[in-house]
């Protein structure tokens, strides 16, 4: 096996490094603060348990992309409802971002409306929406900050990671790596999302995910 690939792959064992990271909290008797990006409830309830075992955790529901207004209210009411009906270990808080669609359209959509699904144009939505968690940890002083999105088979976790560690340096609050799609991960949210009965939407947000999800009826 080439050795330039075998460190690859350990660098990219999202799922390890963040277990290295409790464990090492965990031995320090620390429970740290972590601010966790939610896409929406189904998501981000495989996350919430797994998480709060070790973290006081925080959601933060910033998603300007989502279509229409009626979609994004509920997804909202949905994540609230969860977030108070599921028992956890460590109490779980909740923080609504803005809906900030114009800033959406503007900074993440213009020029990139034709792009398919998993192009430039997500990657810039993702980078959106990690930016701002990453603000609102540094401003509130959160030890940590994550993303539920590497739960999705449909998601990058390369990308998502990425993105994180340089939003890291950004704003001086430590990304947590993830893929919590791993260790049945994506499973676990699909059991939880049954149990609860909760409303799973048939496309991932935007009013172009929409369309592209439409067209194929």
């Amino acid at each position: 096996m080439d050795p330039n690939n075998l460190s690859q792959k350990i660098k990219r064992d999202y799922q390890g490094q963040m277990e290295a990271v409790i464990a090492e909290n965990k031995a320090a008797g620390v429970v740290p603060k972590l601010l966790l990006h939610s896409c929406c409830a189904p998501c981000s309830s495989y996350c919430i348990e797994t998480l709060s075992k070790d973290f006081y955790v925080t959601v933060f529901y910033y998603n300007p992309n989502i279509y229409p207004d009626e979609e994004y209210l509920h997804r909202v009411k949905e994540q609230q409802r969860f977030i108070n009906e599921f028992p956890t270990v460590h109490p779980v808080e909740f923080i609504e971002g803005d809906f900030e669609k114009d800033r959406f359209y503007n900074e993440v959509a213009r020029g990139l409306e034709h792009e398919p699904e998993r192009g430039a144009r997500c990657e810039k939505c993702f980078f959106l929406r990690l930016s701002e968690t990453a603000k609102k940890a540094a401003d509130l002083g959160f030890d940590y900050f994550c993303t539920t999105l590497t739960i999705s088979p449909q998601k990058d976790p390369v990308l998502l990671n990425d993105i994180g560690l340089k939003l890291e340096e950004q704003y001086g609050v430590s990304f947590l790596p993830s893929e919590f799609r791993k260790r049945d991960g994506y499973k676990r949210s699909t059991m939880i999302s049954r149990e609860y009965d909760m409303y799973r939407q048939d496309y991932c947000g935007c009013v172009y995910s929409y369309n592209e999800r439409h067209s194929l009826e």
